[in-house]
């Protein structure tokens, strides 16, 4: 059984309001069951960080987490971008 992380089910539930289940379902590769499912968590506020809102609410802990792992990403671009504009500087110096 696949384990899906709370920011692509958030998206997919997203996703699936704007274009419909069954095309989302296609699109990402994730069951249309799983979709409903999450969906209907969504409406119950079950599903949190969604705009369903009410008890699903993140928690303080849950946000800090997700944004200490978005700014380990965000460091992890920077040096590439960073090793990338200094091997193409050396390049253009040749």
């Amino acid at each position: 059984m696949r384990r899906y992380d709370t920011q692509t089910k958030i998206e997919t539930v997203t996703l699936a309001k704007e274009i419909g289940v069954c095309k989302a379902s296609q699109e990402l590769g994730i069951p249309e069951g799983t979709i409903r499912t999450w969906l209907d968590k969504e409406k119950s506020g079950e599903l949190p960080g969604s705009a369903g809102g009410g008890k699903g609410a993140l928690s303080l802990s849950e946000e800090n987490k997700q944004l200490k792992q978005r700014v380990k990403e965000l460091e992890r671009t920077n040096k590439i971008l960073r090793e990338a504009s200094a091997f193409f500087a050396a390049r253009q110096k040749k």
